[in-house]
């Protein structure tokens, strides 16, 4: 994997702040053939950085393959790799860290691709969560550049119930004594974080994964140890104001929020021309099915094909789900 910095120099960002010295970092796999037209886009997700993307979603085999493609993996704004509150210096370091929306992500990658690599057509754009959010902004800010997407347990726009779940974590960070107003330091909120990683457990997961003790298939013998191992020891990582940043992005997600669509949802779907799979998991409750057909019957060209899956919003880390989006994945490529 080839890791890289794009340098975007003074960013003027959606919200009309100006991130200076700004920069995204990326990763890619495989080789640019000489027709450039083999080109995959894969956005980094909520806390994921490229080389978990590379992890999850490509492989040999797998239908992102890299002996095939050439897959671009960017890191988001607040995602720690690229512009973040934890590298960014004074005046807009920790908490002063200005807003960016997912539309701020979709042109930076934009650049990213055109000016930076020379390209100026994706084959696919594919990713999940809050990498989804980003390809569809994407295909709907340049819906020439696209030929197809899939996202995958993502949405065009941030529901309500999405949103009560992110005012639960924002609390719990901002509730410990130790963030101190953002600017905590060495000495991290790590009783929030912790917390962050219990309110996580009951929604990254579906009902079906705790009900049928699925959480032993990771080496955890009892619901505690797996909220422990997998979830608090996750989140004991990550940086507290680089996770405010990104969840003030995925709260604010919405395709319409764009001066090209005026507020106007439905028409910034119906902009989408790409040939289209939306791959949501059958039992996640960030992103129901329900809102993505939805959005699939506001676009020209799409299909909602839901993942039948007990493992709720995180279907693309099980093998088995991972099989069912690979299919759709070759679909769309072969088209």
């Amino acid at each position: 994997m080839n890791q890289q910095t794009f340098q975007l120099g003074d960013f003027a960002l959606q919200k009309g702040a100006v991130l200076p010295n700004a920069r995204i970092g990326y990763a890619t796999l495989g080789k640019l053939n000489a027709a450039k037209d083999n080109v995959i886009l894969a956005p980094s997700w909520f806390t994921g950085q490229p080389a978990d993307v590379a992890a999850v979603m490509t492989g040999a085999g797998r239908a992102m393959d890299p002996d095939r493609y050439f897959i671009v993996i960017p890191n988001h704004f607040g995602g720690g790799v690229s512009s973040s509150p934890s590298n960014t210096p004074p005046p807009f370091e920790q908490v002063r860290f200005p807003r960016v929306t997912t539309y701020d992500n979709a042109v930076a990658q934009h650049r990213l691709l055109t000016e930076g690599l020379g390209i100026e057509k994706v084959r696919l754009a594919s990713s999940w969560s809050m990498g989804a959010c980003q390809v569809y902004a994407f295909a709907a800010l340049f819906p020439d550049m696209v030929q197809a997407l899939a996202p995958i347990a993502g949405s065009a726009r941030t529901g309500a119930f999405n949103k009560v779940f992110l005012n639960g974590i924002r609390q719990a960070v901002m509730g410990d004594p130790a963030w101190a107003g953002g600017f905590y330091g060495a000495r991290p909120p790590v009783d929030g974080l912790r917390q962050i990683g219990r309110i996580y457990a009951g929604w990254g997961f579906s009902e079906a994964f705790y009900a049928k003790e699925i959480y032993k298939a990771f080496g955890h013998p009892t619901l505690e140890a797996h909220i422990e191992l997998f979830w608090e020891a996750f989140f004991l990582k990550c940086d507290a104001n680089n996770l405010l940043a990104q969840m003030w992005t995925w709260y604010t997600n919405d395709l319409g929020d764009h001066p090209n669509f005026g507020g106007d949802f439905e028409k910034a779907l119906s902009g989408i021309t790409a040939r289209t799979i939306v791959l949501p998991g059958s039992t996640d409750s960030y992103f129901p099915p329900h809102d993505n057909a939805y959005e699939v019957s506001c676009m020209p060209n799409a299909e909602c094909r839901p993942v039948p899956t007990d493992w709720g919003h995180m279907c693309p880390i099980n093998g088995e789900d991972q099989a069912f989006i690979d299919t759709a994945l070759r679909e769309l490529l072969a088209g």
